[in-house]
């Protein structure tokens, strides 16, 4: 009889269950916002801009709706998934909705800034047919009414400004003897690349070399000869200006993602070009030099990014993990209207050099500096360093360094924060991205590559690695929200 019972509640009790199941469902089916929220209430767009747009539904709810996105006039902008592409020039309305609920976000277009015809700014431009005071000739050669002519060999020529743009370019118009072999390298000779006349080949000094045959190359024609730094890549390009035609050789430099015991990687060194432009005669009877031109490659950008090794990690990081690194992923954030310009070794007073060799020249609303790994950070040069920048129509940027394994980040970063103040400017906190608690005082070194050296150095962490790269852009988000602002 007591069986009979419970099967009996058990029947009685199942329908129950499963009408609970459904009313779940059902409330969820039914859920509807009450409204919902966008990250901007409107936008200013130029023509070709592209602005991220985020949404969320309130109340919130687990499992968030699947959002509609929509524009008035798809003629001036469009958008999908968020992402509005501004196309011409007027105003519309874009539209989040579900269901019967949405959101309006107005959006006005406005015209392009005006392109640079060239894609380029020129940095330094000069005829050589008389002195000129920014050259070293050091005895090689003399100034004729068409050029320098160098006949002398053991030595080059040395242009005395100082560059560290990632994207650069040196032109040079030059015509060779028939036996010339003429050499382009950085004054550091970390980059060397060769003209050789005789033997019709062009070569970049890496190891195993690598070269090309050119099958047009012969003396006495003039030549534009063109060697680029473009990050991690290195380029030697010749044009025969008499026929047009051109060869070029291309090598990447792949990093070693540490050093020592620590390095991820062999590596595979092309040389970032240190630090000023040198040119001569490695062999054969002359060659004469008409011009030189030194471009950086993007011209009127948004934001350029100055600094040390930090600000350098085309340098360091191994190539496939190169744009992970925390300068290019805030160049792609701002779809390539940025330039770093980094030295590794450099001091506050050798970026000041070469922020005064190329801001003037490129242009940008935002200066960001992260600088004092290597010493030298005083009230004075900080301040000089932030009023240059003012002085040239850009915002500065004052970042505070990352922390590393000595600690010595902690002083340094108390004084660019009471400089911060002083101007009233604003910077990252790389200190906090990169410590260990979050509180920019022990670095983490999971974020650092491990650097082992044998010059006497140790063990040190003080490089980003992808993790740290990450935190250290993903702190430009919170920290400097304005530089990511499609109308700034």
């Amino acid at each position: 009889m007591k069986r009979k019972a419970l099967i009996y509640l058990i029947f009685i009790f199942l329908p129950t269950l499963s009408l609970a199941g459904c009313k779940k469902e059902e409330v969820q089916e039914e859920y509807k916002p009450q409204t919902i929220h966008v990250n901007k209430e409107a936008l200013t767009m130029k023509v070709g801009d592209r602005e991220q747009l985020t949404a969320s539904v309130v109340p919130a709810v687990a499992r968030p709706p699947e959002l509609q996105w929509s524009s008035g006039k798809e003629s001036v902008a469009t958008v999908a998934n968020g992402w509005v592409e501004a196309m011409a020039v007027g105003e519309t309305t874009i539209t989040v909705s579900y269901q019967d609920v949405s959101t309006n976000i107005a959006v006005r277009v406005e015209e392009a800034d005006p392109p640079n015809p060239s894609g380029k700014a020129v940095l330094y431009e000069s005829a050589l047919t008389a002195a000129v005071p920014e050259l070293s000739v050091n005895g090689l050669g003399s100034y004729t009414a068409d050029g320098l002519h160098i006949t002398a060999k053991g030595n080059t020529v040395q242009l005395n400004k100082f560059y560290a743009l990632a994207e650069r370019m040196a032109q040079y118009r030059v015509k060779f003897s028939a036996d010339a072999k003429a050499v382009f390298k950085s004054s550091q000779g970390d980059f060397n690349a060769c003209i050789d006349v005789p033997n019709r080949r062009i070569s970049i000094a890496t190891h195993p070399e690598t070269e090309m045959t050119v099958g047009f190359l012969q003396g006495d024609r003039e030549y534009v000869v063109e060697i680029y730094h473009i990050y991690q890549q290195a380029k030697v390009r010749i044009v025969d200006e008499q026929t047009g035609e051109g060869a070029e050789i291309t090598v990447v430099h792949d990093g070693q993602g540490g050093v020592g015991q620590g390095a991820l990687q062999t590596g595979f060194n092309v040389g970032m070009q240190y630090d000023h432009y040198c040119f001569g005669l490695a062999s054969g009877t002359s060659m004469l030099v008409k011009q030189i031109t030194v471009y950086a490659l993007k011209g009127n950008v948004k934001l350029l990014i100055y600094g040390d090794s930090v600000s350098q990690p085309e340098g360091y990081f191994p190539r496939a993990d190169f744009p992970q690194s925390w300068t290019q992923r805030i160049i792609d954030r701002l779809n390539s209207n940025a330039m770093s310009s980094g030295r590794g070794g450099g001091t506050i007073n050798t970026v000041l050099e070469y922020i005064k060799n190329e801001l003037p020249f490129v242009k940008a609303k935002y200066v960001m500096v992260t600088i004092g790994t290597n010493g030298g950070n005083t009230e004075a040069n900080l301040s000089e360093l932030t009023e240059y920048i003012r002085s040239q129509g850009a915002i500065p940027i004052l970042n505070n360094i990352p922390c590393n394994e000595s600690g010595t980040q902690i002083g340094v970063n108390q004084l660019i924060d009471q400089v911060r103040r002083k101007y009233g400017i604003n910077g990252c906190r790389f200190d906090l991205a990169t410590s260990l608690n979050g509180d920019g005082q022990q670095v983490d070194q999971s974020m650092m590559y491990w650097e082992n050296y044998t010059n006497g150095w140790g063990e040190i962490y003080h490089h980003p690695n992808v993790k740290g790269g990450q935190k250290m852009f993903e702190r430009t988000l919170i920290d400097l929200p304005e530089i990511y602002e499609s109308n700034n």
